[in-house]
């Protein structure tokens, strides 16, 4: 694990609080992963600048559906990926 991706996670983390919003870190076997719950009422300026912050990640997304809402989440990688592909295949470019 990098002190890098604490790092990032934690920026993204603090980027989302400071929006009023309230993440979930957690720590898995090759990533860090950073999930919120969107509330309806956010602002079109505070969506924006919660999606620069998960822009940051190596994989970023959102949740959505009628029984819970909408979840942004994002993954930081803890470790280098074996095939030199550090974005993956999921994600665009």
């Amino acid at each position: 694990m990098s002190a890098a991706s604490d790092a990032g996670a934690g920026d993204i983390a603090a980027r989302l609080t400071a929006l009023g919003l309230t993440p979930r870190v957690q720590r898995h076997a090759h990533h860090l992963s950073i999930e919120v719950e969107v509330p309806e009422s956010l602002p079109a300026d505070s969506w924006r600048e919660a999606l620069e912050a998960v822009a940051e990640a190596d994989r970023f997304g959102l949740l959505a559906n009628s029984l819970n809402g909408r979840t942004l989440w994002a993954a930081v990688r803890t470790e280098t990926p074996a095939t030199g592909e550090a974005r993956g295949s999921g994600h665009q470019r």
